[in-house]
């Protein structure tokens, strides 16, 4: 299996969705050597983060990790991405930096997607189903980092950066999620410099039990970029994500 699901408390709504943690590889037709880009696109120790915060807070929460790299394919890009102008819709042709990583190959994008991408949506949008049918609701916390200098594949990186960023859906993410997150982690911002949250295509603006966020820290807040360890200000991250799953009703 190339994620993992850990169990939270059967009463539960909560999902932490960690897809970018990992630097594992598999065989997927990557050409070069992509240690830097690993450094670079790695969410690094976003997992970390994630079972910290499940272990720490009152009601456990039930969380979702992948355990392959975002250079096999991105769980969270889909067929018509507006990434894929840059070269990094599901199964990325290019690195942050414009470098060619793969030769375009439709047929083994189609393996890659049935062996990884379509398998983790429907396991994703399985645990979403079971989260509904036990507790009436769901609340999808997308736990990802950024840099704190802009990339170059960055669509919509020239506004503010700051140490979180609250990617939201006008559909799925009320009021009281976002002020609880500022509540949370402090300083924050809107959908910036990254926008938009993860809802499985079962649920997306079909749904309004399935609430949503993705929170993006900025690396600088807690590891050493582009791809070091982490450093003290992690603690801080975990405790602040825990009290955030503790104000979801």
């Amino acid at each position: 299996m190339t994620f993992d699901i850990v169990p939270g408390d059967p009463a539960s709504p909560v999902i932490l969705h960690v897809p970018h943690a990992s630097r594992a590889l598999t065989e997927s037709g990557l050409s070069c050597s992509v240690e830097d880009e690993l450094d670079h696109l790695t969410d690094a120790h976003t997992d970390l983060i994630a079972l910290g915060a499940a272990g720490r807070a009152g009601r456990r929460p039930w969380t979702f990790v992948n355990r392959l790299s975002r250079l096999v394919v991105d769980p969270e890009r889909f067929a018509e991405d507006e990434m894929l102008a840059v070269g990094m819709g599901p199964v990325y042709t290019h690195g942050y930096a414009g470098r060619r990583l793969r030769a375009d190959d439709p047929a083994r994008d189609a393996v890659l997607l049935h062996e990884h991408f379509h398998p983790y949506a429907a396991a994703m949008t399985t645990l979403v189903d079971e989260r509904l049918a036990a507790t009436g609701r769901a609340t999808v916390l997308d736990v990802h980092s950024y840099p704190t200098e802009r990339l170059p594949y960055e669509l919509h990186g020239d506004g503010p950066r700051p140490p979180v960023c609250l990617g939201t859906s006008p559909f799925h993410t009320p009021p009281p999620l976002v002020e609880a997150a500022r509540a949370a982690f402090g300083e924050v911002a809107l959908d910036t410099p990254f926008a938009g949250c993860y809802v499985p295509l079962k649920h997306y603006e079909r749904d309004r039990a399935v609430t949503a966020l993705m929170i993006e820290i900025r690396r600088d807040q807690y590891m050493t970029e582009p791809g070091g360890p982490p450093t003290g200000g992690l603690e801080s991250i975990i405790r602040a994500l825990a009290a955030l799953v503790d104000a979801l009703p």
